[in-house]
């Protein structure tokens, strides 16, 4: 758990602000659900792993088993459920805010962090699958990245795999799992854990020749296609992964006539996703980045999931939907020195100054005034030196700081000192606000 102190907040607000005006440009709503979950809503979801890094929490009376969300999905698939009646489809929907997992701590992976999650209800055709895919592109690209790669995979491709080899039942589990960990164990690896969940050696061997390594990662939408036709002609006579493929099709070209740019894109057969409720195309941003001390996992990764709101009401209906990795991003971030300058470092913008007490009346009509306008103003508390003063606001960050002393309320002015430039400016007292909105930069209404 963490604390966040006020610059480094203002730098986390300044990111997810972001990523929310690229959301509500796709037309997503805001959503908020609770931070609390019966524990029966969120149980049986995201399959055994995942459950158990769930936090659990009693309630004082005993009456009710609770837990902290694991994610914002199944909130939001327990919340469509209970308020449909008041929805219209296709609902759109975006959520930012905090989930808690009982991982071990590391770099960009915490026990608390937030998720910043686009969905889309209620449409069964891959356009959706390709909007949230854009709309992932586009506020990673808003962020100011541009080296990185959306790896596209197809959990109907995945199971067609397992099937083509003779897989059925709990063995389809134990290649989902066990192909998940490629880039943690490596080939050797996945291929030991597969021979001792009892898959045979053939199978595995086959299995292993399919999806590949997960690391000859080949961008653009001419190598996606070149590879679908490859595994049409291996899966030929497996309907399901025929299906998977036809549907990657579609979201391949339903991305190019969306100009994603063919860089971002790869069509990995390695790809798994750990979550249990994917039953279609998943999805996975990642770094093209050779530095070690870049490698804190996904950018973002999401899928369709056609069944999980029917765990809450009668039918199933289509969704799809994308999670960014705002923590690891935000690491990333600042690693890289990608916030622009100046980035506010608090939330005041002018700091009036006090020469002595019997001007402070005059700061404090000074400091309403420039409110009034719009503006966040400190009074500076206490006595000191104008220097003193002056080197609070310099520490602080405040950008702009007012001077009004006996001479300046005498001939009814104000003198303006902007920090960062030290250039100074005097202006009449009725028109000091609309002089601080052009020193900060701030277009007047």
């Amino acid at each position: 758990m963490r604390d966040f102190l006020p610059e480094e907040l203002l730098r986390r607000q300044f990111v997810i602000e972001r990523v929310a005006r690229v959301f509500e440009a796709f037309g997503y709503e805001p959503l908020q659900t609770p931070v609390l979950e019966l524990e029966e809503t969120l149980l049986g979801k995201y399959g055994a792993d995942a459950e158990k890094l769930i936090f659990h929490a009693q309630h004082p009376n005993g009456k009710e088993k609770l837990a902290l969300r694991y994610d914002l999905t199944v909130p939001l698939a327990r919340a469509f459920a209970l308020h449909e009646s008041k929805l219209s489809l296709p609902f759109r929907r975006y959520q930012i805010a905090p989930v808690w997992r009982a991982e071990r701590p590391q770099r960009g992976r915490y026990r608390e962090f937030y998720q910043c999650d686009v969905d889309c209800i209620g449409v069964e055709g891959m356009e959706a699958d390709a909007e949230v895919i854009s709309v992932a592109v586009m506020a990673l690209q808003r962020l100011g990245f541009s080296d990185f790669a959306v790896k596209l995979n197809n959990r109907k491709l995945l199971t067609g795999i397992g099937l083509y080899v003779g897989l059925e039942g709990p063995p389809l589990a134990d290649l989902y799992r066990s192909i998940d960990k490629l880039d943690k164990i490596g080939v050797d690896g996945v291929r030991e854990e597969l021979l001792k969940s009892g898959i045979a050696a053939e199978p595995v061997d086959r299995i292993m020749a399919l999806v590949g390594s997960g690391a000859e990662l080949e961008c653009g939408y001419a190598a996606a296609r070149a590879r679908l036709a490859h595994f049409r002609q291996i899966l030929s006579d497996v309907p399901l992964a025929l299906e998977g493929l036809a549907e990657l099709e579609r979201v391949f070209n339903y991305l190019e006539a969306s100009q994603v740019p063919e860089a971002m894109i790869a069509f990995d057969p390695s790809m798994v996703r750990g979550l249990g409720y994917y039953t279609g195309p998943i999805f996975e941003a990642v770094l093209l980045s050779a530095d070690p001390e870049e490698r804190v996992g996904s950018l973002a990764g999401g899928g369709r999931y056609d069944d999980l709101i029917g765990l809450f009401r009668k039918t199933s209906l289509p969704t799809v939907g994308v999670s960014l990795g705002i923590e690891r991003l935000i690491v990333l971030m600042e690693k890289r020195g990608m916030y622009p300058e100046p980035l506010q470092r608090t939330v005041v913008q002018v700091l009036v100054s006090v020469f002595n007490e019997a001007l402070r009346p005059a700061a404090l009509r000074l400091a309403s005034q420039l409110r009034l306008a719009g503006l966040s103003v400190e009074v500076f508390a206490g006595s000191a030196k104008l220097g003193k003063q002056l080197a609070y606001a310099d520490k602080r960050g405040i950008p702009l700081v007012a001077l009004l002393g006996e001479d300046e309320l005498a001939a009814g002015v104000v003198k303006f000192k902007r920090l960062r430039d030290q250039h100074e400016t005097v202006c009449p007292s009725a028109e000091s606000a609309q002089q601080a909105q052009a020193l900060l930069c701030i277009p007047q209404n």
